[in-house]
């Protein structure tokens, strides 16, 4: 497995940055998808995690590959990579 990138931001309370997955290029059966028609991925992999809030803490930890809404986050571009950041109740499941 490779190197997790050090990411230099730093989430504020119960928020996490995630990267998401790339979008599929190829359906099971080999036909190629177009950029176009490319759904946006709903996975992704917990990158930085905010300390929480005062009777909350987070759950998540730096590393685990996580599911999430559709339209959940913020887009966010650091140093040419593409993240998401949300809160960590928009975060459905760990898996």
């Amino acid at each position: 497995m490779s190197k997790k990138a050090k990411i230099s931001i730093q989430p504020l309370a119960d928020r996490v940055v995630i990267k998401p997955a790339p979008a599929e290029t190829k359906t099971a059966s080999g036909l190629v998808i177009p950029d176009t028609a490319k759904e946006k991925p709903q996975q992704g992999t917990v990158m930085a995690v905010g300390p929480g809030k005062k009777d909350e803490p987070t759950t998540l930890k730096v590393g685990d590959t996580v599911l999430y809404g559709k339209y959940s986050g913020t887009e966010i571009s650091v140093d040419g990579d593409d993240y998401l950041i949300m809160r960590e109740s928009d975060v459905f499941a760990v898996i």
